[in-house]
């Protein structure tokens, strides 16, 4: 077993339980349909948080390389991953009834997972700058470093249409990175 295939077995067993977690209140919630609407904002949040952690999954295999085993690592690693894991968890209720208001959960929850997404991409990017000298072109500045204004907008504004239209944009991030080389 390589340094890799040990540490990210345990970041991938995070990442793994965090999408799961995701698709776990997203299914309760679509269960619930007849008794309670998801809504555009909680399906939004669960749409970009699930993008965001398979995004950090792939950044993990690109500098699978750089990654060297040691404690820091793994702690760090374990750290960044814990928080996608309790962001992932908060997207949605623990339990969808008649009594449960989606928005108002979403109201509650939504600026400590963008906060705790912000913090993991945070990290991503010093790790990105430290391991992998990338070079900043128009591409990166519009795919990566958009991303921050973007989500402290979402996370200080309190207006329901201005963090709906960002999390669009944060949203299409992903598919852009996807088509634009």
């Amino acid at each position: 077993m390589s340094g890799f295939e040990f540490i990210f077995s345990l970041f991938g067993l995070i990442l793994g339980l965090a999408l799961a977690e995701g698709l776990g209140g997203l299914t309760r919630a679509i269960k619930a349909r007849g008794i309670r609407t998801i809504g555009w904002s909680t399906g939004l949040l669960g749409l970009f948080v699930s993008c965001d952690v398979v995004t950090f999954w792939m950044y993990g295999w690109a500098m699978r390389d750089q990654l060297p085993l040691s404690w820091p690592v793994m702690f760090g690693g374990f750290l960044v991953t814990a928080v996608y894991y309790v962001a992932t968890a908060l997207v949605f209720p623990d339990a969808v009834d008649r009594d449960s208001d989606l928005d108002a959960h979403f109201e509650r929850n939504y600026r400590t997972v963008m906060g705790a997404l912000l913090f993991c991409n945070a990290v991503l990017i010093g790790l990105v700058f430290a391991l992998l000298s990338p070079t900043l072109d128009l591409r990166s500045a519009i795919l990566t470093i958009s991303f921050f204004p973007v989500s402290l907008i979402a996370i200080f504004v309190r207006k329901r249409p201005v963090v709906i239209a960002c999390l669009i944009w944060l949203i299409a991030l992903y598919p852009l990175s996807a088509v634009w080389h």
